[in-house]
């Protein structure tokens, strides 16, 4: 099964893994995914930041 990965440092999607992991996001299962990381990963920050829990420690679990 084919792995697509965008490289952070070219800008450029990878079919299968061909460069050092420190450079990679993925794996994503299509091109299409992968051409869209850095959107994902931004999406996802925006998210985080919003999100005024994030980063605090759990409350008791009730039941």
């Amino acid at each position: 099964m084919t792995e697509y990965w965008f490289n952070v440092r070219t800008r450029e999607v990878e079919e299968d893994r061909q460069s050092d992991w420190k450079q990679l996001i993925g794996p994503y299962a299509t091109r299409g995914e992968a051409e869209n990381a850095l959107q994902k990963v931004k999406d996802r920050n925006e998210a985080w930041e919003s999100d005024d829990d994030w980063g605090k420690a759990p409350g008791p679990v009730t039941g």
